[in-house]
């Protein structure tokens, strides 16, 4: 019987390793220690295979390690699945399988802004068709006419698709900027993107003014609530309080004046917090 250890796995190519029996053998034997250790050498034995197609995607931005991992989980589950008397060759059965792990790889785990699978798909045809002219124009990118033709995609989708290459990676707040200056100015990303909010001015007015308001009595905060969250008028205020509109206006502008004198602090109190 040919076994992977003959064979010499990691010295020749896939095409010549000959584990069409240890299949069929594995086919044949009940869960146990002997069936667990001739599944352990098939696996050993096609590894190489399984790093080869590994490689071939290691252009992708993704590390060969992480997808050495991934071409070997492929592996594993070729194995297990592999039925000797429905399949000619192991390898034709577990090219497939292997590839399609790392193709879920690549559409489940690296991408760091989630986009659509048609429009991934589409992403990966442009960039290979943007390397495969740019070799043939001197290094310059095409054009969208141009890749369009190549694809025989819309120009709609190939200007989706370049937009999907900016999608794959995001930057850190952290990066630093070049400027081309030697070294830099030690600013980052997060310099130029971050803006002052209007409404924190807002909250920290609200802030100052619920314990004046607390501190009101219940009918000046029920005319404040009227006229300022209701917007009613002085007159529809005063008609449903039974009041005059000249008392309500009085009352208004004491619960005014009492809020503002409350809520600003004294020349003194401001120069301590500044301090």
């Amino acid at each position: 019987m040919a076994t992977p250890a003959t064979a010499r796995p990691h010295e020749h190519g896939a095409d010549e390793i000959d584990t069409g029996d240890e299949f069929r053998l594995l086919a044949t034997l009940e869960d146990g220690p002997v069936k667990e250790q001739i599944r352990r050498r098939l696996i050993v034995a096609w590894l190489p295979m399984a790093h080869r197609l590994a490689h071939r995607l290691r252009e992708r931005g993704e590390h060969l390690d992480d997808l050495k991992q991934v071409a070997a989980l492929g592996l594993v589950k070729a194995v297990d699945r592999f039925d000797p008397d429905r399949a000619d060759a192991f390898e034709q059965f577990a090219v497939p399988t292997i590839t399609g792990e790392l193709k879920r790889h690549f559409r489940d785990h690296t991408w760091h802004v989630h986009v659509p699978r048609r429009i991934q798909e589409l992403r990966n045809k442009v960039r290979l068709a943007v390397k495969d002219l740019s070799t043939t124009a001197d290094g310059r990118t095409p054009g969208i006419e141009q890749i369009a033709a190549y694809t025989r995609l819309s120009e709609n989708d190939v200007a989706l698709g370049l937009r999907a290459l900016e999608t794959y990676r995001s930057l850190s707040l952290d990066a630093a900027l070049d400027h081309g200056d030697e070294g830099g100015d030690g600013h980052t990303l997060m310099h130029v993107l971050g803006a002052l909010e209007d409404a924190f001015a807002l909250v920290e007015d609200r802030e100052t003014v619920k314990p004046v308001l607390a501190r009101l009595p219940e009918r000046d905060r029920r005319i404040l609530y009227l006229r300022f969250f209701e917007d009613r008028t002085q007159s529809a205020i005063a008609a449903e309080l039974g009041v005059s509109q000249m008392h309500v206006s009085r009352l208004l502008n004491r619960a005014l004046d009492r809020i503002r004198t409350e809520a600003t602090p004294a020349p003194a109190e401001k120069y301590r917090k500044a301090a």
